[in-house]
């Protein structure tokens, strides 16, 4: 008896493990685009910060597909280093010759990223050099949430979120 089980769970084993012929293949699907893996989308702007709110709003372009649940990044470009862009996580302190500081940061609803100088109320404007106010460059990236956690993505390292940022 104890052979006749044996001889039958290698019969079903042999009989479940067996592949008939290959079908018809399926109707071709749309094409792709081939390369790596894009999850993020981004958009870089270049404004000035004029008085007297020092910010601006830029919209989030239509093919960018945006859900509520993505995160929205901005980087500011602060410089060039061996022909490489240098880019920095807003808020972003920057510290100026009079001693006093400033920050850029941003704010987003839905379609609309601001982008602003926050200063302490006692901040002088006027001391602000035309480098920190005028022909700013800032990188908008909309990456979803759930990627981001569940690849441990340290969004404050640009460098590790630009491979998933399809250009």
């Amino acid at each position: 008896m104890k052979n006749l089980y044996s001889l039958l769970t290698v019969f079903s084993l042999l009989f479940i493990a067996c592949e008939g012929p290959q079908g018809i293949p399926g109707p071709p699907g749309s094409p792709g685009q081939d390369g790596g893996v894009f999850v993020a989308q981004s958009f870089e702007v270049t404004e000035d910060f004029l008085p007297p709110s020092y910010q601006f709003t830029v919209e989030v372009p239509l093919d960018i597909e945006l859900f509520e649940s993505d995160m929205v990044l901005v980087y500011h470009l602060v410089g060039i280093v061996d022909g490489f862009d240098v880019w920095r996580i807003l808020p972003e302190t920057v510290y100026i010759e009079t001693g006093e500081e400033f920050q850029y940061n941003y704010e987003h609803n839905f379609d609309f990223v601001t982008i602003y100088i926050d200063a302490p109320a006692t901040f002088n404007f006027n001391d602000l050099l035309p480098s920190e106010t005028l022909g700013q460059t800032f990188r908008v990236v909309v990456l979803p949430v759930d990627f981001a956690i569940d690849n441990n993505i340290d969004v404050a390292n640009f460098d590790e979120v630009l491979p998933y940022i399809e250009n």
